[in-house]
């Protein structure tokens, strides 16, 4: 959530950034509301202070006794009159406040000044890539074909048992997917990330915590009867676990991992990817969750970035990585790097990661604040996540690019201690 005394003080620069994400985003009615509350609080000050005035007024008139004969039942009626005015302005004065906050909740975050400028994706800028030459054979089968084929997974029970976009795994494919989160999560955990197990149903202010709602309801699934929600991502419960708390600046930076599946309904998607692990309703993720002090956000986002990368590197898929322009920009996200993955089957990479620095937008939504010892104030924490990695895309380009000429899939050799064979 962007800070109002910024919309207050620079209103042309931050409509100015606000228009290089591209979409009409219009700040009007936010600041016009943000100036009668400015002129509601000062009416107010003002009847305070003459409240006030007229309490050590009559104070000093008793105390002397009087002498002058001033009516002081007329100020104390001048008083009582003052609280009801004060009173019959704060009901106003909130219902304008949360109409603000519910106006700046879909408002989108500000690119930072180092992201590049671009309409939209065909703008984004390609940072390097890797591993051209573990690029397998031409013209293999997409994953879901050698994988039913291997008969590791199924689609067709799973929309028996659900409906589309779900997918069963069997025998070596489910050790395969058990086997890629093991192997995550033992990585981070060793690269100074402390594991989390968080609960995959979250509630309606974690969801606005972290930037889901209320822009994006429409994409999740929501529990009739509670307010409930399937996780879309870990990035949701484990950044709310620090939710109106005071961090200690001292333990900043906090690392976490997390494993846990991820449910979305995919609502602006249809017709695209219906076949295959690349766009399911549900799906696993290991996620990457950073908070972190300003003053280090920019290289923490650099490190987060090349922790998903050696992931990848580890399992030898290649990948390129994309630096997202302000066009392309995802809601809360100040700066985004994508990591994609090289499947053969379409002859393209596709997004397996999405690393952002949400600056102290989601801090401010959540109220994750820090204190200095010895420092006035709070301030907002930075917090930082990324995908490290989504487990079915990474088991899809592990199908496409370790497929041999004999038919099988070789695993890859970081992963055949974990599952005992060398191939699927």
């Amino acid at each position: 959530m962007l800070d109002i005394k910024l919309l207050r003080s620079q209103p042309t620069q931050i409509q100015e950034r606000l228009n290089l994400r591209g979409g009409t985003i219009d700040l009007t009615e936010i600041l016009t509301l943000d100036q009668t509350v400015r002129e509601l609080e000062t009416r107010r000050s003002q009847l305070e202070a003459e409240s006030n005035d007229i309490g050590k007024q009559v104070g000093k008139l008793i105390q002397a006794g009087n002498k002058d004969g001033v009516n002081i039942q007329a100020l104390k009626d001048r008083a009582n009159e003052i609280k009801q005015q004060i009173a019959s302005t704060e009901p106003e004065e909130k219902a304008l406040k949360d109409q603000i906050r519910q106006l700046l909740l879909v408002i989108p975050n500000l690119p930072d000044q180092t992201t590049p400028i671009g309409k939209n994706e065909l703008e984004n800028i390609e940072v390097r890539r890797w591993g051209n030459e573990y690029k397998g054979l031409e013209n293999l089968l997409p994953h879901y074909e050698i994988g039913e084929k291997l008969g590791i997974m199924n689609f067709e029970r799973a929309v028996k048992v659900a409906q589309s976009r779900f997918v069963t795994l069997l025998g070596a494919g489910a050790a395969l997917e058990r086997a890629l989160i093991q192997f995550m999560l033992n990585t981070h955990t060793q690269r100074n990330y402390q594991e989390v197990l968080p609960p995959y149903l979250v509630n309606s202010g974690s969801l606005i915590g972290t930037g889901q709602l209320p822009k994006f309801a429409e994409d999740a699934f929501k529990c009739a009867e509670d307010d409930l929600w399937l996780i879309p991502t870990a990035e949701v419960p484990v950044t709310n676990l620090y939710s109106d708390e005071i961090l200690e600046a001292e333990k900043l930076p906090i690392y976490h991992c997390a494993f846990t599946p991820c449910f979305r309904r995919e609502a602006g998607s249809y017709g695209r990817d219906v076949r295959g692990l690349i766009r399911l309703h549900q799906f696993h993720k290991v996620e990457l969750v950073k908070f972190v002090h300003p003053d280090r956000s920019a290289d923490e986002h650099e490190s987060l970035v090349a922790d998903a990368e050696f992931i990848l590197q580890a399992l030898k898929l290649p990948y390129r990585v994309i630096e997202l322009c302000t066009g392309d920009l995802g809601f809360g996200a100040a700066k985004c790097y994508d990591l994609e993955v090289w499947l053969p089957s379409v002859n393209q990479y596709r997004e397996i990661s999405s690393c952002s620095n949400f600056n102290d937008f989601q801090a401010r939504r959540a109220n994750i604040r820090f204190k200095a010892k010895k420092q006035k104030g709070t301030e907002f924490v930075h917090t930082l996540n990324g995908s490290a990695l989504a487990v079915g895309r990474t088991m899809a380009a592990i199908l496409e690019n370790y497929q041999d000429v004999h038919g099988r899939v070789v695993i890859p050799e970081v992963l055949q201690p974990y599952l005992g064979r060398e191939y699927l």
